[in-house]
């Protein structure tokens, strides 16, 4: 067994990522009800009393809903930089100080054979930040909830075998949906989600010269579908001359539905 991951939800109704090695078993991010996490965990064979960590990007509630649930019941870890703990203490209940510990941005911790690293994104939360995970010369990135994609964001990326990557909103669905327009102008802001078309974008310098798998994340409910949004990215890849059969290959991800237990 070698670095192994399943998307157990993505999406603005909760988001939580499982990452294995033979040595440790992390989530990124712990963004539903702890029924439902333990049910998704269970789907894929993996019984939470074994996780060693919850890893939190950033303190809004699709990311925390069942951190502390998880932490209490289970006696898990809980890692998260100063402004985010902070930020989300009241919302997930008394934690043991057993299981609180400090990971900021931009920073490189070991946690037994899994080395993980953290960069920042630009999104309206305290100090929203995610992760590339390594693990004997493969690497997956989380990359979602970011208004834009950096230089440096593309840089924590680099060579990474596996990319989840945010693809919210198709544009045209956003302006002309339901939302109040402070609501679009803070999605369509540099500090809210990357569009299905900006996502292609910035897939192009990516992924260049090397092979990846793309796991389009974070889809809206109400201004998304998966077929257009994988529709989006691969004609932008395509027309910059990439092939996204053999070299780029895009796949789902569901709100409700965790994906298959896959190795990096």
């Amino acid at each position: 067994m070698s670095l192994r991951f399943s998307v157990l939800a993505s999406g603005s109704t909760g988001n939580a990522i499982y990452i294995e090695t033979p040595k440790q078993r992390l989530l990124v991010d712990a963004g539903l009800t702890g029924k439902k996490l333990v049910e998704s965990l269970t789907e894929i064979g993996v019984n939470p009393s074994d996780l060693d960590g919850i890893l939190v990007s950033h303190e809004h509630s699709d990311h925390i809903k069942g951190v502390g649930i998880l932490s209490r019941r289970f006696h898990v870890p809980i890692y998260a930089n100063e402004k985010t703990w902070q930020a989300m203490e009241r919302s997930i209940g008394k934690i043991s100080p057993d299981h609180k510990f400090h990971f900021e941005s931009d920073k490189l911790r070991t946690f037994e054979d899994l080395d993980v690293s953290s960069f920042r994104v630009s999104h309206d939360a305290a100090d929203p930040m995610f992760f590339s995970f390594m693990h004997e010369g493969r690497k997956l990135t989380v990359l979602t909830d970011t208004g834009y994609v950096s230089d440096h964001m593309m840089g924590a990326a680099e060579d990474s075998n596996v990319l989840l990557m945010e693809s919210n909103h198709d544009v045209g669905m956003l302006r002309m949906g339901s939302y109040p327009w402070s609501t679009k102008r803070r999605i369509l802001s540099d500090e809210g989600h990357v569009s299905n078309e900006d996502a292609g974008l910035a897939l192009i310098d990516m992924t260049k010269n090397r092979k990846m798998d793309v796991y389009l994340s974070h889809l809206s409910l109400n201004n998304n579908v998966k077929e257009i949004a994988t529709m989006t990215v691969q004609q932008t890849l395509q027309g910059a001359g990439i092939d996204v059969v053999n070299q780029v290959r895009l796949f789902d991800t569901d709100p409700y539905v965790p994906t298959t237990l896959k190795t990096v």
